[in-house]
């Protein structure tokens, strides 16, 4: 992320150098993610055509840094691995997709984090410099983080965890919710659940989150099966339903296939 404005430099310019920075479009494509409108649709398709510009600039900027530093070419696979590829892949799918007004809720949520971090570390510093005490030397260190920036770096620090946990809740239960639209062969319904079967499994290999809600989700769903009273029926097809996720998610085990203990050796 780049650095604040020198605090040499008067505030109209400070503000005005700022606003010329991506990161500075990308906040407000952010800030345009959580309006409301009275036109649901369109608030809506605004919604999605924010997040996938927030995101594509984060991954353009990612990019760019690489190439600076000479890194070596990562390839489809790396570049398909990275998070923000991932949710800018599914901004477009639902900004293309019929409307699901649940696949809103994580970005928005993302969204309060992304805009929080960047006032604290590009907004505060452009309007409100940090500059040494008076009279100290030319190398002494500048005046504490302001109270306003120190707030947001608590509420970040306290509710990022939590609030991702919410994120991957949701995920799930827009899952569920695809999978339901696809029973009733709604339009499109079983493109979507495959993409997003895909994108959601990326998302449990990579993050503890998402895989904590499953084990969240496996747990209560075994004590509601385990009860007394729960029809014999629904112990089979909750073991089943299990059975079957565990045997999905070893098929699709890439790892295993790219250390070569899965692949099968060619004999003749």
């Amino acid at each position: 992320m780049a650095p604040p404005p020198s605090a040499s430099l008067p505030l109209g310019e400070r503000i005005l150098a700022l606003a010329k920075t991506l990161q500075f479009r990308y906040t407000f494509s952010l800030v345009t993610l959580n309006s409301t409108s009275r036109w649901a649709r369109f608030t809506y398709r605004t919604a999605f055509i924010s997040a996938a510009l927030t995101y594509g600039i984060v991954v353009y900027k990612t990019w760019r840094a690489r190439q600076k530093v000479g890194a070596k070419n990562i390839g489809a696979i790396g570049i398909l691995a990275d998070e923000n590829v991932q949710y800018l892949a599914m901004a477009l799918v639902w900004l293309l997709a019929p409307q699901y007004s649940l696949a809103m809720l994580p970005y928005g949520i993302y969204s309060v984090f992304h805009v929080a971090t960047y006032t604290r570390n590009n907004v505060i510093p452009t309007i409100q410099p940090s500059k040494p005490p008076a009279g100290a030397s030319p190398g002494a260190k500048a005046q504490s983080a302001s109270p306003i920036a120190e707030a947001i770096g608590n509420f970040v620090k306290r509710y990022y965890d939590t609030s991702m946990s919410i994120v991957s809740a949701l995920e799930i239960v827009l899952w569920v919710r695809l999978f339901l639209a696809a029973l009733f062969f709604r339009k499109y319904s079983w493109i979507l659940i495959t993409i997003y079967t895909v994108f959601l499994r990326t998302r449990f290999a990579q993050s503890s989150h998402v895989q904590d809600s499953f084990r969240l989700l496996e747990s209560r769903a075994d004590s509601l099966v385990s009860a007394q009273g729960t029809p014999p029926a629904a112990r089979t097809v909750w073991e089943a339903v299990k059975t079957g996720v565990r045997q999905f998610h070893e098929a699709t085990d890439i790892t295993k296939y790219a250390n070569g203990s899965a692949v099968p050796k060619k004999t003749h």
